[in-house]
């Protein structure tokens, strides 16, 4: 159905203002779906009705049956007006923040006798705070570390007798001592300096200590120095990177694939770096929209902002600014450029471990039969093989093929192959040789045949598939995976009749799939960065102004395949070299692009 058969939805398109605002999406019963905010609502509510959709935002379009909108006279004013409609109706196609909690504080008590407790409020008198922390485990576990360091009051409520930790050295005891005032100074700003980053004076009078003891021959004791150091030593190592201004500030780096995205924000405090809270989401049509709405969402939770935000988006760099009241930076370059290099590194591995690890609960077998009547096998596909080419940007080609038996990995059955035909920009040919190679020893040497192979590839691979195994004579299915226009996978591709089958991202057999897809690319790309770093390689990135060793290093990480390189823009380029080397970048790799869709239309078509 299309919105020209519903009269209502055709006629408030027609009349949609020029202007900025919020509209409000609606399903049959009237019930609000979806919340969303635009800079121009004429063309943002329009282009869910005329672009092609997928996902998530595919399945939300079938239910819209009527809208509302409000006028706003600011971008700004939309993203608020927007963030406050979806905490009211809680809209079920919108991303809501709604179970985060308050950043935990440490508490120092100002007065009496220090005393440290966990809160979320840090506005109480009479205490000076610390932090935040990202979780409450963090934040006790360095409590913990205080206790055992300083001689703090543990009891919430002063006893009437000593405790333990008085015998064992870890408490002033209040309650039977009394404690000069000036000791209570000295203890609370030796806390302070600690609490701030400061530990070196701590870690010199254990050393000091340990030694002492050591000499005494009270190894027990110098054991316990030793443990404490080892764990202030702990909580330092995790601190990857400090700032000797003591300002607080936020990295918010992301990473999109398969139709989802990966939000990563990186916390400091005080310059020390304290954890990253993560949010995946299945990614809208708009990436910077949900950006900016993830980002409000998560301040408006908490009870104090950083002073500075640092983010990769120009575009949205001022909205945050002005709806969030803080300075927010885009770095070219330096030690928070690096930052935002390290949150955007954290964005993909934690996006690549939720495909690698969501739905491992699943029933596998029941998924094969899915895969098995999707693909209307004869049997039931329990030994899968799937291929795959890598080369870096047509330099030093390599092949390989992971197998799966009942849904799980098989690596001592897996094979590589190193190309040696003639043109390694020629994916399709790189793949005939490594099937050639494969059917040829399977045929020779009577081996089982698998139940199904699936090559990652579209239809141009699977139809060099079906050349090869009818060469060969054997009945093995073919199947393939195909990529959509954003080169995430979003169909399986019957080879032997050439159906494309749609697959739902958020559906059980897609994960299971996407794990297949994700270890033969580990695979092949492995062997593939053994071979090239043996001997010296060429790369797109050679020889262009602003691209050197360290720069190309980077590259090269963020851009492992020429499959990788597809998907990258100009925004993300300029992460890592000046826009002038990036759109250069860009340029070669259209190049390259061209080169192997020549490569493909002369393999279908020789003459």
């Amino acid at each position: 159905m299309s919105y020209l058969d519903y009269p209502v939805l055709k006629q408030k398109i027609s009349l949609l203002p020029d202007k900025p605002g919020s509209y409000q999406m609606k399903d049959e019963q009237g019930n609000i779906i979806y919340v969303g905010k635009a800079k121009s609502l004429l063309k943002r509510v329009k282009q869910y009705f005329v672009r092609p959709q997928t996902g998530k935002v595919f399945r939300m379009v079938q239910e819209i049956r009527d809208f509302d909108i409000i006028e706003t006279s600011s971008e700004k004013e939309a993203l608020l007006l927007e963030i406050s409609l979806i905490h009211k109706y809680y809209p079920k196609y919108n991303i809501m923040l709604m179970d985060d909690k308050m950043y935990p504080y440490i508490a120092l008590k100002k007065s009496g006798d220090p005393f440290l407790r966990i809160t979320r409020n840090d506005k109480e008198k009479g205490y000076r705070y610390f932090g935040p922390y990202p979780n409450s485990s963090k934040a006790y576990k360095v409590i913990d570390l205080m206790n055992k360091v300083f001689p703090i009051r543990k009891c919430q409520n002063i006893p009437a007798h000593p405790c333990l930790y008085y015998h064992m050295g870890q408490c002033l005891a209040p309650c039977i001592n009394k404690v000069q005032e000036n000791k209570y100074i000295e203890l609370r700003q030796s806390i302070t300096r600690f609490l701030n980053g400061d530990v070196s004076f701590v870690t010199q009078k254990l050393h000091l200590e340990m030694k002492q003891y050591a000499d005494n021959l009270e190894f027990e004791k110098a054991k316990e120095c030793k443990d404490l150091l080892d764990a202030i030593e702990e909580i330092k190592s995790k601190q990857n990177v400090m700032f000797q201004d003591h300002i607080d500030r936020d990295v918010m780096g992301y990473s999109v694939r398969e139709g989802y995205v990966c939000v990563v924000f990186l916390l400091y405090r005080r310059g020390v770096l304290l954890g990253k809270n993560v949010y995946i989401e299945e990614l809208e049509d708009d990436l910077e929209d949900l950006l900016e709405n993830l980002a409000v969402q998560f301040y408006q939770k908490q009870s104090s902002l950083p002073k500075e935000l640092i983010v990769l988006d120009k575009q949205m760099a001022p909205l945050l600014e002005e709806a969030l009241k803080i300075n927010v930076v885009v770095p070219s370059r330096g030690k928070k450029k690096d930052l935002l290099l390290m949150a955007d590194d954290n964005a993909k591995q934690m996006l690549d471990q939720h495909f690698q690890t969501a739905r491992l609960e699943d029933d596998v077998l029941s998924l094969l039969e899915e895969l098995k009547e999707k693909l209307s096998l004869k049997k039931t596909p329990l030994d899968i093989e799937l291929y795959d080419n890598s080369h870096l940007q047509g330099y030093d080609p390599v092949g390989a093929m992971v197998k799966f038996i009942n849904g799980e990995k098989a690596p001592s059955l897996y094979r590589k192959y190193k190309i040696t035909q003639p043109n390694p920009q020629d994916d399709t040919a790189s793949m005939r040789e490594v099937l050639s190679r494969r059917f040829k020893r399977l045929k020779e040497e009577n081996q089982k045949l698998p139940d199904l192979i699936l090559l990652d590839g579209g239809f141009a691979q699977c139809a060099v598939g079906l050349e090869v195994k009818e060469e060969y004579g054997l009945d093995i299915p073919i199947a393939g995976l195909e990529k959509n226009d954003k080169h995430a996978t979003d169909s399986l591709i019957n080879a032997d009749t050439g159906e494309i089958i749609p697959l739902e991202r958020s559906s059980k057999l897609f994960f299971l799939l996407m794990r297949m897809q994700d270890e033969i690319h580990r695979y092949a790309i492995t062997y593939h960065r053994g071979k090239r770093g043996k001997s010296k390689y060429k790369t797109v990135f050679d020889d262009i102004p602003g691209i050197g060793p360290k720069r190309k290093d980077q590259l090269l990480q963020a851009y492992p395949s020429t499959e990788d390189l597809y998907t990258a823009t100009l925004d993300g380029l300029m992460r890592f070299v000046p826009e002038a080397a990036a759109k250069e970048v860009l340029l070669r790799v259209e190049k390259l692009k061209a080169q192997q869709e020549e490569f493909t239309r002369l393999s279908k078509d020789p003459c």
